[in-house]
């Protein structure tokens, strides 16, 4: 009777544990193989972190780009990454910081407190396009290329000197018609008038005037009039916390409706335009020829 028993139980139990054994994911370890280490400066804490370059990279793209992401937009954004990154190495107290002023960049730990009970796979994804893409970097005519980036555009990049100084040749205006249908593409924000005016450093008027001086040649808003106070639309747009400086405003009452277009600067690669053109069966390289033209990737 006890061997019946005993039988039973194993019977029961062999297959719940060999479920458990074959369903665990061991994290990816991976080698440094450079001894380059990058310095980023924490902007909450003041303090420089030096950090083995492709460890950095891995760090950055979990911050920068959703795990969910296609594998050859991650590998696209793991090249874009590293080439800021190498761009901005030039030997000062710190290269980088760790926040969008350059690239957001998570440690292990905050990758553990965002990812939860998905921390093992999502960062083995990651370590797998930064592993597969290991020491590559963009160029033109010889140079690092200062790969900038950003979350999606308004159905085309910007010309880089419509938003920054200089002109770049790699940083043109390109089509990217994918951001369209991503969930960040249109935002709505409501704010009350008051706010509006304290946000802008404006004095408080019921009459509210908008007079759109220049736009960027996808629409952007360079320079406005409000209230007959000329202001840079970024400038606004980062006052106001708004996705992007594409807008439009309408008083309703005490409040203001501010419709948006796309998430970010607009120069450079839009990741979930990258992540469109995966889906399409792009790949890594594709990806950043599209947006960054006459580049060329080379290996560190």
């Amino acid at each position: 009777m006890k061997k019946i028993i005993v039988t039973s139980i194993l019977i029961v139990l062999i297959p719940f544990f060999a479920v458990k054994i074959f369903k665990r994911t061991d994290n990816i370890k991976y080698e440094i193989k450079s001894n380059t280490q990058i310095k980023v400066k924490d902007e909450k804490t003041g303090n420089i972190m030096e950090i083995p370059f492709e460890q950095y990279i891995q760090g950055v793209v979990s911050g920068e780009m959703p795990a969910s992401f296609e594998m050859e937009a991650l590998k696209a954004q793991a090249v874009a990454a590293r080439s800021y990154a190498l761009y901005h190495m030039n030997g000062k107290e710190y290269d980088v910081t760790n926040t969008t002023s350059n690239q957001v960049y998570l440690t292990e730990k905050q990758q553990r407190e965002k990812w939860k009970e998905d921390y093992e796979e999502k960062s083995n994804k990651i370590k797998k396009a930064v592993i597969e893409t290991n020491g590559q970097y963009l160029t033109y005519d010889g140079k690092t290329a200062n790969a900038m980036f950003f979350a999606a555009s308004v159905g085309k990049t910007e010309n880089s000197e419509e938003v920054f100084s200089s002109t770049v040749p790699y940083l043109r205006s390109v089509s990217s018609q994918w951001d369209e249908e991503a969930p960040v593409y249109n935002d709505v924000v409501k704010i009350s008038l008051k706010s509006f005016y304290e946000k802008l450093n404006l004095p408080y008027n019921e009459t509210l005037n908008i007079e759109i001086l220049e736009k960027t040649s996808t629409g952007r808003i360079k320079i406005l009039k409000i209230n007959n106070e000329q202001l840079n639309g970024r400038e606004v747009a980062s006052k106001l916390s708004l996705r992007s400086n594409y807008f439009e405003i309408k008083k309703e009452g005490e409040n203001l409706i501010v419709n948006t277009k796309g998430y970010g600067h607009g120069v450079g690669l839009s990741q979930y335009g990258a992540n469109g053109m995966a889906k399409e069966g792009y790949k890594y390289d594709e990806i950043l020829k599209h947006y960054y033209e006459g580049t060329e990737i080379k290996k560190m």
